[in-house]
């Protein structure tokens, strides 16, 4: 880690960066001279859509709610295939910028400069990421519609459309001529199968009704001082091996909330923190922490009915 100033959150990223290749869509563009004053400065401005509709959507939690009945997004930002190019081209540069320092980085050593290099090219890019969402969000409600399900609730399909959305942004190749409409809405589409086929399984090894109770349970009040080594590599075993069934939004969440599979000193999120990276409010954070802490109850108890009240005392609780 190089000595200069760095905040917290900023020695965290450049960890990962020591740690994690950052990937991106390459072109051969990126590699010719000018290329920055190209993709930038001589690139027109995209327009930032507006998302106000979208904080009252992620409100509307109740499961006998219709998906899309009260809360309906203004006309969408619509970009021009030649837009989608544009932004994505920024995006992805970005991100090349970011890997190429990464590289000298791990070959002469990590300096102060590289470092600042790297926080500022991954800031445009996580700012571009989040425009490029932020435009398409309709896309998941749009989703969400046509899979409507007595099975799933909108508060799932919401926060899995998310994932989706943002995984689908990573990946986009712009430069295959397609409209990014068409890839994401195949990539939402494929989530919420998933989700479907992990809520089946769930159902049918704990075929358990849905306790409201548990949105409310105080975890941090039941907490015991007896932990062993044991106990807590068996919640972690149940975790990495996905015994529980969770789904990849409640993984995310139990994963930044618990610190399950992660290094011993890494810090945890809050609940405002995970809302803020998904894009769902903190609430739901808490209710999608809550259901997957049940499975993971369920499934240490269906392996040693000893466990049954061991799970709040094993994993602690997070801030």
């Amino acid at each position: 880690m190089p000595t200069g100033s760095f905040t917290p959150e900023e020695r965290t990223i450049l960890e990962g960066f020591q740690r994690d290749a950052v990937d991106f869509v390459d072109s051969p563009d990126f590699r010719r001279p000018g290329a920055e004053r190209r993709i930038f400065a001589n690139a027109p401005v995209i327009a930032k859509p507006d998302i106000t509709w979208y904080q009252p959507l992620l409100d509307e939690r109740s499961p006998s709610s219709t998906v899309g009945t009260t809360v309906r997004p203004p006309k969408s930002l619509v970009l021009t295939a030649a837009q989608e190019r544009v932004i994505f081209a920024q995006f992805n540069y970005a991100r090349f910028r970011v890997a190429r320092t990464q590289r000298k980085a791990a070959r002469t050593g990590m300096t102060t400069e590289n470092a600042r290099e790297m926080l500022h090219w991954n800031a445009v890019a996580e700012q571009t990421r989040k425009q490029i969402a932020e435009t398409n969000l309709a896309l998941v409600l749009a989703m969400a519609k046509r899979v409507r399900s007595a099975d799933l609730d909108f508060g799932d399909l919401i926060s899995e459309g998310n994932m989706a959305l943002l995984r689908s942004v990573d990946k986009f190749d712009f430069g295959r001529g397609f409209k990014f409409s068409t890839y994401g809405c195949r990539a939402i589409l494929k989530a919420y199968s998933r989700l479907g086929m992990k809520t089946q399984k769930y159902r049918q090894h704990f075929p358990v009704e849905f306790d409201p109770a548990l949105e409310r349970a105080d975890h941090s009040g039941n907490l015991r001082e007896a932990r062993t080594k044991d106990d807590i590599q068996e919640v972690k075993n149940v975790f990495q091996s996905d015994r529980a069934g969770l789904s990849e939004i409640e993984r995310t969440v139990i994963f930044h909330r618990y610190g399950l599979d992660r290094p011993v000193h890494s810090s945890q999120l809050t609940l405002e923190q995970v809302g803020l990276m998904l894009g769902v409010t903190k609430e739901r954070v808490r209710q999608i922490q809550n259901k997957a802490l049940e499975k993971i109850r369920l499934a240490l108890v269906s392996m040693n009915p000893s466990m049954i009240h061991s799970l709040p005392a094993i994993i602690g609780s997070p801030n």
